[in-house]
C-alpha cells in the first residue's frame, strides 16, 4: 500500500492513485470500515469545502452554482454542534422561504445531512436529540436579529440579501455566545460593496470552488450544458467559475448607485415594459415593472426570462400587470411593430399597450436613466442581480453581454415614467 499524505485522507487523493493502488486500499477495507468511510464527510469533502485553518471569525466560501456551498455549510454546523463547540445557532436565508427550502429541507440541507433533528417549522427552529437549537431568519428583516445570541451562524446565498451590509451588522453584533463564535457565509460572488469589503478583511478567511469542481455530483450534462450556453461569458465566470467580475468601467451604471429599499410607497403610476426576443424561443425577453412616486422610481420586479414562446412571454407580461395593477404595458416595437400588440391581445391581456420605438443606440438612450440612478432617484424593492449585472457590466462593446434584454426593458420603462426632453426627431412613440 503506498505511503498516505502528510495532507488528509481524501476521495480526490485515493482516486488520483494508479487504479492498482486504489484497488489495494479499497481491498484493504473492511464492511465496517467501508461504510464508516461512506458517512465521513471530511473524507469525500473537497479541501474548499472544509473550514479553513487559522484563527478566523468569518469563513467566506464563494463558489459557482451546484459548487457545493450549501452541502458544506450543513455540513459544517453538523460537525460543530456534534464537537460541542456550538449550542445556538443561527441560519440566515434570504427570505425564510429560502432558510427552510435550502438550509433545512433541501437536498443538501441539515434534515438530510444530520439524523434525529426536529424541525419545527412554526417556531422556525431545528432542535437536535442534546439540547442545541438553529433559529431560522431572514435576511430581509435585519432587526428581527435584535434580542438574539448565538455561538455559530451560517448565512446562505449572502449576495443575494436584500440589504447584505445591514443583514450583516446586525448577525455580527447576535455573535455573543461561547468562547469563539464563528460564522460562515456561502455564496455565489458578485461585486457588491458588502462582499468585497469582507474579502481581505481581519478575521476573515476565504475558500472558493466552481461548478466543474462538482460536476460529479449534480445531473447528468448539467455542466456541459452551463459551460455551452455560458462559458466564456462574464455572467459564466461568476456563476459557474464562482469568480468576482469587477463593474465593468466603461459601463453607465456602477453598483454602488443601485439603492435597494424594502418596500415602495404608494405609486402614483406603475408600468410594466417589455423588450419581446428576436426570435420565437429560445432568447431572453426583458419584463420589468417599475412604477414612480413623485420625484422618484422604484423597480418592481424582474419577470425576464428565456426559452419562451410569443404566448409564454405575453401571459408573463400578463400576470405582472394584473399582479402589480399597473396603468399601461410598454412595448419595445423594434423587432415586429403591431405584432408585439397582437401577441398581447391574443393572450388576453385587456390592458392599454403602447408601443415605443427607437433607433438610437442604447448607452444613449439610458444615460439619462442612469443619470437618475446616481442622483439617488431609483431605488429597487429587493435584488435582482441578474438586471444589475447586466446593467454594470454593459458598455456597448462587442466584448458586452450580446444581448441585455432586462437593462433595455428597465430603460423603456423609465421613460414611459420619466419623460426626458426630446432632442433626436428619430425616437418615437406609436
Amino acid at each position: 500500500m503506498p505511503d498516505r499524505p502528510a495532507k488528509r485522507l481524501s476521495a480526490d487523493w485515493i482516486n488520483a492513485l494508479p487504479q492498482p493502488d486504489r484497488a489495494e486500499i479499497l481491498a484493504s477495507l473492511s464492511d465496517a470500515d467501508a461504510a464508516l468511510l461512506a458517512r465521513d464527510w471530511e473524507f469525500w469533502a473537497r479541501d474548499a469545502q472544509l473550514p479553513p485553518g487559522g484563527n478566523w471569525r468569518i469563513w467566506l466560501f464563494l463558489g459557482g452554482r451546484g459548487a457545493g456551498k450549501t452541502r458544506a455549510g450543513a455540513e459544517w454546523i453538523a460537525a460543530q454542534v456534534r464537537g460541542g463547540h456550538m449550542a445556538r445557532i443561527g441560519l440566515i436565508g434570504a427570505t425564510h422561504a429560502d432558510a427552510r427550502a435550502v438550509m433545512v429541507e433541501g437536498e443538501s440541507g441539515l434534515l438530510n445531512v444530520v439524523d434525529g433533528l426536529n424541525f419545527e417549522p412554526s417556531n422556525s427552529r431545528l432542535l437536535w436529540p442534546d439540547g442545541a437549537v438553529a433559529t431560522l431568519l431572514s435576511a430581509e428583516e435585519p432587526d428581527s436579529f435584535r434580542g438574539h445570541q448565538f455561538d455559530g451562524l451560517w448565512g446562505d446565498e449572502f449576495c443575494k440579501w436584500r440589504d447584505p451590509q445591514a443583514a450583516l451588522d446586525m448577525a455580527l453584533m447576535a455573535m455573543r455566545l461561547g468562547n469563539d463564535p464563528r460564522m460562515l457565509l456561502t455564496t455565489t460572488p458578485r461585486a457588491l460593496p458588502a462582499l468585497t469589503s469582507l474579502i481581505g478583511s481581519p478575521g476573515v478567511a476565504m475558500t472558493r470552488s466552481t461548478t466543474a469542481d462538482n460536476a460529479a455530483n449534480l445531473a447528468d450534462g448539467f455542466h456541459d450544458l452551463m459551460l455551452a450556453r455560458y462559458g466564456g461569458t462574464a455572467l459564466g465566470r461568476q456563476e459557474l467559475d464562482g469568480e468576482l467580475i469587477a463593474d465593468n468601467e466603461g459601463a453607465l451604471w456602477k453598483r454602488g448607485w443601485i439603492k435597494q429599499v424594502r418596500e415602495s410607497p404608494a405609486l402614483e403610476r406603475i408600468v410594466v415594459a417589455v423588450d419581446p426576443p428576436v426570435s420565437a424561443s429560445g432568447d431572453e425577453c426583458g419584463i420589468i415593472v417599475a412604477g414612480r412616486h413623485d420625484e422618484d422610481g422604484y423597480v418592481l420586479a424582474d419577470l425576464s426570462a428565456g426559452g419562451l414562446s410569443p404566448a409564454g412571454w405575453a401571459a408573463r407580461v400578463m400576470d405582472g400587470f394584473a399582479q402589480f395593477e399597473a396603468d399601461t404595458i410598454i412595448a419595445e416595437a423594434n423587432q415586429g411593430g403591431e405584432m408585439v400588440r397582437s401577441v398581447l391581445q391574443q393572450a388576453g391581456v385587456d390592458a392599454p399597450v403602447k408601443l415605443v420605438h427607437a433607433s438610437r443606440g442604447k448607452l444613449t438612450r439610458a444615460a439619462p436613466y442612469a443619470a437618475l440612478y446616481e442622483r439617488g432617484r431609483i431605488h429597487h424593492t429587493g435584488a435582482f442581480p441578474e438586471l444589475e449585472d447586466q446593467m454594470c457590466h454593459y458598455d456597448g462593446q462587442k466584448t458586452s453581454r450580446k444581448s441585455p434584454d432586462r437593462m433595455d426593458a428597465l430603460v423603456w420603462a423609465l421613460a414611459a415614467l420619466f419623460a426626458m426632453p426630446r432632442r433626436d426627431p428619430r425616437v418615437r412613440s406609436l
